[in-house]
């Protein structure tokens, strides 16, 4: 079983933290907020560490589910960075969603200690992290890979190598992109399903069976129709990945229109009061 280093215990983090523990494996866990580590450990076990570096000393590996680009490079290569205490051999895999430019950035610092790094951004979201089924898309070597693979497993039921250091964020942009999308036709479908007069549930029943069936439409759709949103992964969130991938785009020459219009309707949410709810609260500037 592993020495492990875990780095974040937000809705996806702990959740996957705690598959780890219930997988065998020693945690050290540090959060920015001190309270839920301690509460983390008293839940799960394992101990909890003052800073990064404190947390990652003598582990086998390091696993990072912060928020932003600024604060993976604060948990790698900050003051209290978790690689100031990294030896050579360990293994580093981040599953926060960045940009291809820090991973890139983290995995030649790691190159430079001996430290093999994955950048491994995950999609399924707090379900998928709760029952332990994320989909990992991976970016770097096959050995780093091979490392990570059967930690990752007590969490994942996915787990796929798409290309080098920065790929698997990159991949993520790609599944981003799409969940916009699908979830701007699905809004635009429940709101013509109520101004129609249709029953819901049979519109549901009726084209969930075909072309139009996605994941979002089986597990949103209700919850849209209900005007519930107070949970799953924020608008906040989806903005900021969003904006790394129209700022990605911009570099690679990419043309995104809908994704950067989906973008402005999500800020729209935003501006009604909706920053912190579901994705699905995209419906909300049609229906009010």
């Amino acid at each position: 079983m592993a020495r492990i280093a875990f780095l974040g215990l937000g809705v996806m983090g702990a959740p996957m933290a705690r598959h780890l523990a219930a997988a065998g494996h020693s945690l050290v866990v540090h959060n920015r907020s001190p309270e839920k580590a301690r509460a983390w450990v008293q839940a799960h076990g394992g101990s909890h560490a003052a800073t990064p570096a404190a947390a990652a000393g003598g582990a086998d590996a390091v696993i990072a589910c912060v928020g932003t680009d600024e604060d993976v490079d604060r948990v790698t290569q900050g003051p209290d960075g978790a690689f100031r205490n990294m030896s050579a051999g360990t293994l580093f895999i981040d599953h926060t969603t960045v940009s291809a430019r820090i991973a890139r950035k983290i995995a030649e610092a790691g190159r430079r200690q001996g430290i093999a790094c994955v950048d491994a951004p995950v999609s399924g979201g707090q379900a998928g992290a709760e029952n332990g089924t994320l989909a990992a898309m991976c970016g770097g070597t096959e050995e780093a890979i091979g490392a990570a693979r059967p930690l990752m497993e007590a969490y994942s039921a996915r787990i796929v190598h798409v290309g080098p250091d920065g790929a698997g964020q990159l991949t993520k942009m790609v599944n981003q992109i799409a969940i916009a999308g699908v979830l701007q036709g699905l809004s635009e479908a429940v709101h013509f399903t109520k101004a129609a007069g249709l029953d819901p549930d049979k519109v549901l029943e009726a084209v969930s069976g075909g072309a139009a069936q996605s994941w979002q439409m089986v597990n949103r759709w209700d919850t849209m129709m209900r005007g519930e949103f107070d949970f799953g992964f924020a608008i906040d969130w989806m903005r900021k990945d969003l904006g790394l991938a129209l700022d990605e785009a911009r570099r690679n020459g990419a043309s995104l229109p809908m994704a950067a219009l989906v973008d402005q309707f999500y800020a729209e949410v935003q501006a009604m009061g909706g920053a912190r709810q579901d994705t699905s609260a995209l419906v909300r500037r049609l229906n009010e």
